[in-house]
């Protein structure tokens, strides 16, 4: 195994590739073997939240397996932008890992371009080592939404590698101190902001406007139901018209609006001072943000009010007893369609859902969508705090919604930039709600209208 870890500034990179055709023929040839004949297989992966020490076992394990294949892994957290000079210039990788959803559009770049391989038939691979297909170990339902199926249809492209859930997270003994209820409907919560307020503590924060595409899903979900999530993800028309659809709107612009949403929040809004936002929970000058599980680890060495005890809730539902949805972010892994290891690569992917592979994973932290696998990463974890996501996604009462819109690039139409980080502006007061909506309007009938 060969591994390269780089951690370079952003250089800017164009993500426009330019793809050449490719044969199907090409596919499953080995681009490089050493003198003994191995397969080198080409893996470039983004170094996230589980570090890289656990992707060092996990291709050791594979190795060790796969004793005519060896595992040249690049790991970077830019590592979209270090592939995308070679691949401009057709040396490709076999394998990916990198989300679709990031900031940069990468993925989706790559995938609405026909650079990305589709990998319907890794799902009823047997998994190396194991008398089980890949799609038996998978948790029900996860595969043919838009987290595995980004482009609509039959076809998955992207194998769903961990997942992440997401809700609002807060402070257990600030409420149980100030001896408040945690809410359970937007009335609820905003009778608690009013509450808070009088007190000098503000009832939201958040740590950059992205974030809200792990509470906006959820909202909308309790709003109209994981249908209607669905028809958003998929610009279907008519979907932001709907009466779902405006009273999510409305409840995140009250949300964010200067009676509950903290002061400093929109300045501090970004890479360079998130955290600022993130340590108000801890301080108990806010009491919810949207975030997902990894906050735990990234703010465990973070001061803290006495007796601070991680908490998490679904967004909550619009009338008592109604619908509660919780969001799990789904990380992905993917083959370049002018990948020259495809077996290999495929053979690497459901090698990864392997009972070895999901204990080196959990020791880490990382759950994978794989039964049994979220209870090893809470065993694993160094803070209980970890348990509270997934106790939310598995309280009674809640169900699951996943997956990011389609995958689509149009120049000047961004549903991550109209939809989520607009909420700045919203929340500044520099746009308003109807602004607002009707921007989202605007982009998604560009988006949908595209090939």
């Amino acid at each position: 195994m060969k591994t390269r870890l780089k951690a370079l500034a952003a250089v800017g990179v164009s993500m426009a590739l330019a793809l050449s055709a490719c044969s199907s023929t090409d596919s499953g040839k080995a681009k490089d073997s050493d003198e003994g004949g191995k397969t080198t297989l080409e893996f470039a992966a983004f170094e996230g939240g589980y570090g890289t020490e656990v992707w060092d076992k996990v291709v050791a394990a594979y190795e060790e397996q796969n004793p005519d294949v060896d595992v040249d892994m690049t790991i970077s957290k830019t590592i979209n932008e270090e592939i995308a000079p070679g691949m401009k210039a057709g040396d490709y990788p076999d394998v990916v890992y990198y989300s679709a959803g990031q900031k940069s559009g990468f993925t989706e770049t790559l995938l609405s371009e026909g650079a990305v391989m589709k990998i319907n038939d890794v799902f009823d691979m047997k998994v190396p080592g194991e008398d089980v297909t890949v799609k038996d170990k998978l948790l029900p339902g996860l595969l043919g939404g838009t987290a595995t199926n980004p482009l609509g249809g039959e076809d998955t492209y992207l194998a769903p590698l961990f997942y992440a859930p997401n809700g609002l997270v807060y402070n257990k003994k600030l409420l149980a101190d100030n001896g408040w209820e945690v809410p359970t409907t937007w009335d609820e919560m905003f009778a608690l902001g009013d509450a808070a307020r009088e007190k000098g503590i503000a009832l939201f924060t958040y740590p950059v406007s992205g974030y809200f595409d792990s509470a906006l899903p959820s909202i909308i979900a309790n709003a109209g139901g994981a249908d209607l999530w669905n028809d958003v993800a998929n610009y279907k028309e008519g979907a932001w018209d709907t009466d779902g659809a405006k009273k999510a709107l409305e409840t995140v612009s009250k949300l964010v609006s200067s009676d509950y949403l903290l002061n400093s929040t929109v300045g501090n809004a970004n890479k360079e001072n998130f955290i600022k936002n993130q340590q108000a929970i801890l301080d108990g000058t806010a009491i919810f943000m949207p975030n997902g599980n990894w906050i735990v680890n990234e703010m465990k060495d973070a001061p803290r009010t006495d007796g601070f005890e991680w908490g998490v809730i679904p967004a909550p539902a619009f009338e008592e007893g109604g619908e509660r949805y919780a969001f799990s972010f789904v990380e992905n892994i993917w083959i370049p369609a002018q990948a020259k290891n495809a077996d290999a690569a495929k053979d690497f992917i459901a090698f990864l859902y392997s009972d070895k592979a999901v204990d080196i994973f959990a020791s880490a932290g990382a759950a994978q969508p794989v039964e049994g696998a979220a209870d090893k990463a809470i065993a694993a974890a160094s803070d209980p705090g970890v348990q509270a996501f997934f106790d939310m996604m598995n309280a009674e009462g809640v169900s699951a919604v996943a997956g990011g819109p389609l995958a689509k690039t149009v120049e000047g139409a961004s549903f991550k930039d109209s939809v989520y980080s607009a909420i700045d502006s919203v929340a500044s007061g520099e746009k308003s709600l109807d602004d607002w909506s009707a921007d989202i309007k605007a982009t998604t009938d560009k988006l949908r209208e595209a090939k």
